[in-house]
């Protein structure tokens, strides 16, 4: 996006500004060598303004006696004339058909992405990434939307009108760097095209090698392909697919308590992850005082190696740990701000 509005100016009107300046500056020439060089600089400039802009100013510079200066004169004008016409249609057409409008609001969310970090930047919002997009936003995460539809983009922003996006394809890595990709925590790969995915997976890596990536697969055989591009976990569209609706067979209850969980606007509750800095590393859990937060339920504790579900209070902190709650965004903001700080 960097650049975008300044380049919208440049097309627009560098070559009409280039005609106006070289129509001024023959009609100043060549009035000062119609008056046999007796006349200023400024008065050719002013005999040349007048002329084009057809004030109807009297001859500053006398033709009376010089068929051929008033030729050039109608020379000028006819030049100066078709130069102001085109520029004036095309300021007409930029600001009615909206350009800008939209290079006002791109050059906006060039700054916003500018002061980013630690954000997500979501690579196709048709079909997955909607549902995505919702539930950085239910969850108060950072992201950024980069798609090439700007259909796509503006019926997203009627459901989220503070989301930020740039308007590209997300192969191209100006456009992911547009996106604060140097900057971003994670990206998501979730076009309806594998082989996109797999380009985007494989760029990203390429500009952020620190980056988490999660990348949508279609076909089976294209999972391998995917892993060699540098994602890091490949959600398979159709396996989930299945899965949920043997879930909806064999345990009804279980997905109507999930699924009432990431419904109810009113707790937005979310099984969430916590890194635990090392200044917590011996320590046991009881320490933490995870029971005065009203809104935390401590369900696992993920170890460098393991998993221990449901831990007693005298656990000990061990290097790597990442504590498994289930709790509000709020509540996740406040237990990050306090265990993961360093």
């Amino acid at each position: 996006m960097t650049g975008i509005f300044s380049s919208v100016i440049f097309r627009k009107f560098t070559w009409a500004g280039l005609a106006t300046a070289a129509v001024l500056s023959v009609g100043t020439a060549g009035y000062w060598f119609i008056g046999n060089q007796r006349y200023s600089f400024v008065d050719c400039l002013y005999m040349t303004v007048i002329t084009v802009l057809t004030i109807g100013y009297g001859e500053i510079i006398d033709m009376s006696h010089s068929p051929a200066g008033r030729i050039f004169t109608m020379f000028i004008a006819f030049a100066g004339i078709g130069t102001l016409t085109y520029i004036l249609s095309n300021i007409t057409a930029f600001v009615v058909e909206g350009d800008l409008t939209q290079a006002f609001r791109r050059k906006k969310m060039e700054k916003a992405v500018k002061k980013m970090k630690d954000h997500y930047i979501v690579c196709g919002i048709e079909g997955v990434g909607f549902y995505i997009v919702n539930e950085l936003s239910e969850t108060k995460r950072a992201y950024v939307i980069v798609d090439i539809d700007n259909k796509e983009i503006e019926k997203l922003l009627e459901s989220f009108p503070k989301t930020i996006f740039v308007s590209g394809d997300a192969t191209d890595s100006d456009v992911l760097l547009n996106a604060g990709i140097k900057e971003a925590k994670g990206l998501f790969a979730v076009t309806g095209d594998d082989n996109q995915n797999l380009v985007i997976s494989l760029t990203a890596k390429e500009l952020n090698p620190r980056l988490r990536v999660v990348a949508r697969c279609k076909e089976i055989k294209n999972i391998e392909k995917l892993k060699k591009a540098g994602a890091d976990s490949i959600v398979k569209t159709a396996f989930i697919s299945g899965l949920r609706m043997a879930s909806e067979m064999i345990r009804p209850t279980v997905v109507t308590f999930l699924d009432t969980m990431l419904r109810d606007k009113g707790k937005n509750l979310r099984i969430e992850e916590v890194p635990v800095s090392h200044l917590y590393v011996g320590k046991s859990l009881s320490e933490l005082n995870l029971k005065k937060y009203s809104v935390v339920l401590l369900l696992a504790v993920k170890t460098k190696d393991d998993y221990i579900y449901n831990p007693s209070d005298d656990y000990i902190i061990v290097p790597d740990t990442t504590l498994i709650i289930m709790t509000t965004p709020e509540g996740r903001q406040e237990l990050q701000g306090i265990f993961s700080h360093d």
